[in-house]
């Protein structure tokens, strides 16, 4: 039987979390009179743990065999490491709480994917109806916290924050174990692989691409409430890109019946090159925002869906979790934080336009590095399981 509903739950709780903490967290960090630079070095900290958590408990958890307990301990600590902000403004308290729980935060989600997918064994069709549940989360946190934000005290953020890591670790303690699918043998190697030029390419724009959402993962939320509009419809502007990208979803096994997985990353590179130009001089538009925002179905659904697609095709069998993990800390791990610490610094110096305006040039940098390094003679097919895992 599949633990359908167990697993759906976790998936709601971890991405109801994300959207609680990436669009506000940030909000009560300024309230507290902390620089950009200093919100810029905490916030990097969930970036610089994804670079380095889920190798090492990935290892351990295949070392030692126990998937379950180590999501189950990370929840636990998670929560622990976060609660030392109900008691500290201190930076060097809350940067140690911020290490604490990023650290532990970031082992749990690449485990739990290993575990639905051995849970759903030949039925790997249905997990895009488990994952939905995590977008349903992340809308309902943004959009119920966002509106209570108009009415409630900024601390609000942490206690609904941290309620929220308290039902994963209910959750996690539901979740069963799996059993282990058997150790195939591989005719190539990691390496060999990683020599590549196309991998090399796909794997250098990838990284690329997380730094160009840097300052928007950061910033957003601060940059729209500082030129006037208010917490409420930040909650809309976050949602409406989350939503975009479950419509992406939604659509890409009938896109990927019709386009490449080359042509489907080239266009979300070109999306992300405009999008983030028009958030950095045109945010005085409501109209050019909704736009923005929009664009989100491309620049993470379709652009994450095509990507992880073609890592599960060049990275197969017993490679595909060390490929995956290699995907996941070189873009949302080293991309996003090169673009977060970046942003953190010139937010303060050549002010918001510029700043998104680097973003687009770090989106333009990798869509030339795919172009040139991956030729159309070594396209994926496009066949791949459902893509919908978010890493954002």
């Amino acid at each position: 039987m599949i633990p359908y509903w167990r697993l759906s739950a976790y998936y709601f709780f971890y991405f109801a979390f994300v959207g609680a903490f990436a669009p506000y967290f940030t909000l009560y960090l300024q309230s507290i009179a902390l620089t950009a630079t200093d919100i810029a070095l905490l916030m990097s900290l969930m970036q610089l743990m994804r670079v380095l958590a889920p190798n090492l408990w990935g290892w351990l958890a295949e070392r030692l065999g126990m998937r379950i307990a180590i999501v189950r301990l990370s929840a636990l600590a998670s929560l622990a490491g976060f609660s030392v902000f109900f008691f500290t403004t201190d930076f060097g308290g809350l940067f140690a709480a911020m290490a604490l729980m990023a650290f532990f935060w970031s082992a749990a989600l690449p485990l739990v994917e290993g575990l639905t997918f051995a849970h759903l064994g030949e039925a790997g069709h249905r997990y895009g109806s488990i994952r939905v549940w995590g977008s349903v989360g992340f809308i309902v946190a943004v959009l119920a916290l966002g509106h209570s934000l108009d009415h409630l005290p900024i601390t609000a953020v942490l206690w609904v924050t941290a309620a929220i890591l308290g039902g994963i670790v209910l959750c996690a303690f539901v979740v069963p174990e799996a059993p282990r699918a058997p150790a195939q043998r591989e005719t190539v190697s990691f390496g060999d692989t990683l020599r590549r030029p196309q991998v090399q390419a796909l794997l250098g724009a990838c990284f690329l691409m997380s730094a160009a959402h840097g300052a928007l993962y950061v910033f957003y939320s601060i940059f729209l409430v500082d030129i006037g509009y208010d917490k409420a419809l930040v909650g809309w502007m976050w949602t409406l890109g989350v939503v975009a990208e479950i419509v992406v979803f939604m659509l890409m096994p009938r896109i990927t019946q019709r386009f490449s997985l080359r042509a489907i990353l080239l266009f979300s590179f070109v999306c992300a090159v405009l999008r983030f130009v028009m958030i950095g001089w045109g945010a005085g538009s409501l109209v050019v925002l909704l736009a923005a925002q929009l664009l989100h179905g491309a620049t993470f659904g379709a652009y994450h869906a095509a990507a992880i697609a073609v890592v599960n095709q060049w990275f197969p069998g017993r490679l595909q979790s060390r490929g995956q993990a290699l995907y996941g800390s070189l873009s949302f791990g080293a991309g996003g934080m090169l673009g977060g610490l970046l942003s953190g610094y010139t937010w303060e110096t050549i002010g918001a336009a510029w700043t998104y305006t680097i973003g687009s040039g770090f989106a333009l940098a990798g869509l030339v590095w795919l172009f040139l390094g991956w030729r159309g003679s070594h396209d994926a097919p496009a066949q791949a399981p459902d893509p919908s895992a978010r890493g954002g």
